[in-house]
Parts: C-alpha cells; structure tokens; sequence
C-alpha cells in the first residue's frame, strides 16, 4: 500500500495592536459591540472616501516581520483585491499583493523534542473584512471589524504533520506577543488560521492540488482539521479520485468534519490592482533600523539563554518561555534572587502547579512576581526552610493576600540556626536511631536524608537545614 505524506501551509491572520482601525481613526477594539456601532463612512467602503495609512500599524507588522527573520524592502505597496464573498461586505479589500511588506523569514519549532525550521513566505498587511449573517429571507451585515488592521503571515509549504502545524502556530502566537505587535487573543477574534493541506506518495517532491481550510480559530480546530482533512485526501487518493482542483472548505467543530464550500480562488480572480487612493511604502535604512532596536528578545533567544546561562533544564526553559506573561514574572523573579534553578522549582512546582489546579491565569495570581522572589530570599538567607516556605508561607500567601515576611512573623516559622540546640537535637536522633546509622555506615545514601527528616522533624521544622546537614556529618 502506498505510504502518504502531507504537505501543509498555513496562513495566520493576526490583528495588529493599534488604538484605531487599518485607514481610519474608528477604534481597533469591536469586540462585544453592538453591530454597526463602530464604523465610519471609510472603513465601511463608501464611495469617494479616502483612507489614510495608520503608521503604528506600518511599524507594529515591520516589527513582527523581524522578530520572524524576515527582510524588510525599502519599497512596498497595497493593492486592491476585488470579490465578492461571504465575510466581505464592502466588495473589496486593501491588501498587499506583488510588493508586500517583508518575505522570506524563517521560525525553529520543537515537536517530540525535534527542532524543525519552518520558512515563512512573506508577512503583510490588510484591512479585516466585516461580517455577514445569513438568516431565511435576508442577510445581516456588520461593519464594526471592518478596516480592523491585519498581518497576514504565509508559511511555506514546509509543514507535514498536524502536531507541527500546531507548534508553528503557537510559536508565531507568542512571537507576536512578545514583540507587542498583536495580543493574538483567539477568543476576541484576533487571531485565525488558513491551512492548505495536500499529500503526495512519500519520497516524491511534486506539489499536488490542495484543500484549503479557512477561518480555523483555535490550535485544536487547526490540528483536527488538518488531521481529518488528510485522512479523508488519502481515502480519495486510495479509491483513484484525488484533487482534481485546488477547493476551498470550511470546518464543523460538531461534527469535527471539513466541507465543501467552492472552488479555489486565483489571484485572477480577485483582480488586483495598485491602490488608487494610498501612496507605496518607503522604509528607509534609518527607519528599519530604529525600528530593528525595538524588537526585544524573542521565546527562542530566551531559552537558549535560559539553558546557557542560568543552566536550567530544557523544559523548564521551555515553560517559562510559553508565553510573554510568564517570562516576565520569571526575569522579574531572577532579578532579585541569587539562583535561577530555586526560582523555577518555586515557579514551575510550585506556583504555576497551583494556578492550573484552581484555573487561574498567571496574570492574575494572587502572589506577585516581587512577593514570591522576597520568598524565595528569605530560603536563600536560611530565616526559614524550604519546606516551610513552599507549605506553611506560600499557601498563606497564596490564600490570604499576605507577604512573606507577615506570614513568617505571624506563625513564628524562622529557622533555628543556634549550633547548640541543633547539635543536641542531632545527638537524640542518632542515639535513638542506631540501626540507620548502621544502615549509613554500610553505604545506604538515603538513610542520611532520614536522619535530616527525623532532625527537621524533632526540631518542628524550624532547625536550619544547612547547619543539620554540617552538624550531622560531624557527628557522623
């Protein structure tokens, strides 16, 4: 039987984090609005209004475009694409189509462990189209997303399996986070894929006709869709009926099953033309690089530094790296303590372990980034243990709003660090425990740490650690 491989690219649709909409001052947040309220006689394509390019839009994609490898030309410009379909109110939209604003660019992915480079086509800009609802006997129409700036990136057809299609989309999710060029809120409509999805025999490097996917608006639709939309290509292909034509089809969450909606569409079709009513783009070298100096370290550079430097774990660098909130409570962290590895066990175990027990967004933690780093300090300057601040202070902090230093103070919990009272209470435990300490003569590592349990316990936890580790092996 003949093995398949897909071949996946994905285009992502992202709103631009603007104050006003693409060629308009109408507001850039519609989300929950009442239809039609946000609008203007521009962003609603009248006749003989003239658009005007909103320049934090410009720089905000040229942003995103370098945080995604891409070159940026001196010159580019926007078209005019003409159709008439079912999101489109207005007929047309402005987008760019021969002279974009930045092209090949490149992303590393990880999947099971594996880095794979992912090449980007290009990354332009557009107006968002409006909304149409089809109901019996007519058809509503909003205008309120209408002109709503968008990125449209274009991946390479470098994608082969649904889990890499995933991990590329959450990677240019966070990238755009990260460089502050879209809140890429999928929930609010701000972020949306298209994924064009063909297979070949493997071992063959024709491109076949493909299947586009449109308007896929979670990672989980987008890894269902692209998996069931394979799987129904290969049983075409198997019964002699591949693709005679590249379709486009939509997507039934219910049903979890793609869906013929029409051919696909050719940049014939649409009939492009230069934008009669806006001037090219010119970015001069000067522009590029101000703009280059604003770009601020990228998910990928952090972990490579995350590993490197502070010599954390690969996944611990991976998970403080998941998104833009969570690094920054990290750097916030690691600016105060002394050792990055104490700071993420309290984050990592600790911390984020608890908020996603009680579904809790990390920005809206009960315990700061500051609170929990004067924590992990008062660990580190041995006031109290280990266990004692990851049970007794954190959950304190954590449930009633308190810092460190009131809880410590309210519950009596700093460490004992008199070397007499700790050196007695060592004394006890090894009279009273001479089978283990046998054990431990014997070469058995693990009843050390018994012992230090039994010191820690007889002393209620307060002795310091540090000194019954030493006072210990003295004795020993």
């Amino acid at each position: 039987m003949t093995e398949f491989e897909s071949v996946i690219g994905i285009e992502i649709h992202a709103q631009i984090a603007t104050k006003t909409k693409m060629f308009c001052r109408c507001d850039n947040d519609s989300f929950d609005k009442e239809p039609n309220s946000n609008v203007c006689e521009v962003c609603m394509g009248f006749p003989g209004q003239l658009p005007v390019i909103n320049s934090e839009a410009v720089q905000k994609g040229i942003k995103a475009a370098l945080a995604l490898n891409c070159t940026v030309p001196e010159y580019s410009k926007f078209d005019r694409k003409n159709y008439f379909y079912p999101d489109l109110p207005k007929g047309f939209q402005i987008s760019q189509y021969d002279k974009p604003l930045s092209e090949k660019g490149w992303i590393e992915i990880e999947v099971e462990g594996n880095i794979k480079k992912i090449n980007i086509t290009r990354l332009h800009l557009e107006d968002d189209a409006g909304k149409l609802t089809h109901i019996p006997g007519g058809t509503l129409v909003d205008y309120n997303r209408s002109g709503s700036p968008l990125m449209e990136i274009v991946s390479d057809p470098d994608i082969r399996t649904p889990e890499e299609a995933m991990a590329y989309a959450k990677e240019i999710q966070n990238i755009l986070r990260f460089c502050g060029a879209s809140d890429a809120d999928m929930e609010k409509g701000m972020m949306r894929f298209d994924a064009s999805v063909s297979i070949r025999p493997k071992g063959e490097t024709k491109l076949n006709h493909r299947a586009e996917i449109k308007n896929l608006n979670s990672f989980k639709s987008l890894g269902a869709a692209i998996k069931y939309e394979v799987e129904r290509q290969i049983a075409l292909w198997n019964e002699d009926q591949p693709l005679k034509k590249d379709i486009t089809m939509g997507w039934a969450d219910d049903s979890g099953k793609t869906y013929f909606l029409r051919d696909k569409e050719g940049s014939d079709d649409y009939r492009y033309f230069p934008e009669p009513d806006l001037p090219p783009l010119i970015v001069t070298k000067d522009q590029l690089e101000k703009i280059a100096a604003t770009v601020p370290e990228m998910p990928a550079q952090k972990r490579k530094r995350y590993e490197k430097d502070l010599g954390l774990l690969p996944d611990d660098a991976r998970i403080l790296t998941s998104d833009i909130y969570t690094a920054q409570y990290f750097e916030e962290i690691v600016s105060i303590v002394k050792d990055p590895k104490k700071a993420v066990s309290f984050m990592n175990t600790i911390l984020l372990k608890r908020l996603k027990e009680d579904q809790i967004a990390l920005e809206e933690s009960p315990v700061n980034a500051g609170d929990l780093a004067k924590l992990i300090v008062l660990v580190e300057n041995g006031e109290i243990s280990n266990n004692q601040a990851k049970d007794e202070v954190f959950n304190a902090m954590y449930e009633y709003g308190k810092t460190a230093e009131d809880v410590v103070k309210e519950k009596g919990l700093k460490v004992v660090s008199d070397e007499g009272a700790i050196e007695k209470a060592c004394k006890k435990i090894l009279e009273n425990n001479p089978d283990t300490l046998e054990d431990l003569k014997m070469g058995k590592e693990r009843a050390f740490g018994f012992l230090v349990g039994l010191v820690m316990k007889e002393t209620k936890g307060q002795a310091n650690p540090k000194l019954v580790n030493e006072i210990l092996k003295k004795l020993i």
